[in-house]
């Protein structure tokens, strides 16, 4: 019988560790990425496909932060409902940001197939889904605002729903053209190719300091520095190097179980492939792996905790491990093997920000993911890219700091 690994993801348990060496001396580039996750990665992939010469610094090991955390749920909607965005930013508005997240999805699964990276990528519906009548109903006029924006979906009844993922509920909207990876071997993956277009990947490597002029940018480390024209900032939510920008953020921890490998019949009866996730208060999303445990998360919880951060998980498991039970009474007794936390940044708004700041010159963020950190960490590698060519959309510029103050 396995051991429940607590604190631990099912992603660490099926993936090497790779030792990139420690930054030391000073190092030139036109690009410096601060931050080695699945952003980080795809914004240096970017930079060097474009002719830059880049260096990589991660803190901690590459993909061993947000990342391995991930569910990896590659969706095309962003975390608010387009009814909702629709409110703040008009409807031509937040068509465009929906555009763009969905072509992101469809150009991160194509990178992770054309550059051959084995993270058992797999495309896979999605259902929004209700328990609720009330509920079902807002969720139909949704659905009917994104079929009028020219965007797919169908309404599955409660019958529908029970056979594509399993579970009893009023209703929900289905979408085609999703997906799903594991994200720490995508990200090492992206980073294996980045040696061989000459971008330099430093680990175990802390920022002291980061100092931005209108000629570039110096990075202060423990035992060197980097000087640039740009820094790419791509650490997932304001660090205490840029405590100013910390208001725009909230910080909130995500909980996640994993059950044993599910037998091939249960499997199929559960529908057997679709990602969701709920409306539910707290909320949760599901998906599969691909040796068929059952990835069940949510119960997210904002701000710190009196509480010890171990004490914290094992409630948070406990409770999630009934949850699933209440999806699905026949998981009853089902082994759980991993149960992992994820810490992630969200705005006001639902959506990231992405671009430059005027109070720190030559340097550009991408912080503020939400739930949809993999999608919008490709969206962020293009927008960074553009920007820094001078090449910025509509779409790119709304996404900075200046929507919002």
């Amino acid at each position: 019988m396995v051991k429940l690994r607590i604190g631990t993801s099912c992603w660490s348990a099926r993936a090497p560790t790779h030792t990139y060496p420690k930054l030391r001396g000073t190092h030139h580039a036109d690009i410096a990425v601060v931050g080695g996750g699945i952003t980080g990665c795809l914004a240096a992939y970017a930079f060097a496909r474009a002719g830059f010469s880049v260096v990589l610094i991660e803190a901690s090991r590459i993909g061993r932060g947000s990342t391995i955390a991930s569910t990896a749920l590659l969706m095309q909607e962003p975390d608010v409902d387009f009814r909702d965005l629709a409110a703040r930013y008009g409807s031509a508005r937040t068509r465009a940001i929906w555009t763009q997240s969905t072509n992101s999805v469809r150009g991160l699964t194509a990178l992770i197939r054309d550059l051959r990276i084995r993270a058992a990528l797999e495309d896979v519906a999605s259902v929004y889904w209700t328990a609720h009548t009330r509920v079902a109903r807002d969720l139909q006029r949704e659905l009917d605002r994104r079929q009028r924006a020219g965007f797919g979906g169908r309404w599955l009844n409660p019958r529908a729903l029970k056979r594509q993922i399993g579970v009893d509920g009023a209703g929900g909207i289905l979408t085609m053209g999703n997906a799903q990876i594991d994200p720490y071997r995508a990200c090492l993956g992206i980073a294996a190719h980045l040696r061989k277009d000459r971008v330099k990947v430093f680990d175990r490597t802390r920022v002291k300091r980061v100092r931005g002029s209108a000629q570039g940018v110096t990075i202060e480390l423990d035992d060197g520095q980097v000087r640039a024209a740009w820094a790419v900032i791509a650490t997932g939510y304001a660090t205490p190097e840029f405590k100013p920008l910390a208001g725009r953020f909230r910080m909130s921890k995500t909980y996640v179980i994993a059950t044993a490998p599910i037998d091939r019949r249960t499997h199929r009866n559960l529908g057997s492939g679709a990602m969701w996730w709920d409306t539910e208060t707290p909320y949760h999303y599901s998906r599969w792996t691909a040796d068929r445990r059952m990835i069940l998360g949510g119960r997210d919880l904002s701000g710190p905790s009196r509480r010890a951060r171990p004490v914290v998980l094992a409630q948070q498991a406990a409770r999630l491990e009934t949850d699933l039970v209440s999806l699905y009474p026949t998981l009853e007794g089902t082994a759980i093997d991993f149960a992992w936390e994820g810490l992630f940044a969200t705005t006001r708004d639902g959506l990231p920000y992405i671009g430059t700041h005027p109070r720190y010159p030559r340097q550009i963020f991408a912080l503020g993911y939400g739930g949809n950190g993999m999608t919008f960490g490709f969206l962020a590698a293009e927008v960074l890219l553009r920007t820094v060519l001078n090449r910025a959309t509509d779409v790119d510029r709304f996404l900075g700091f200046s929507r919002m103050r």
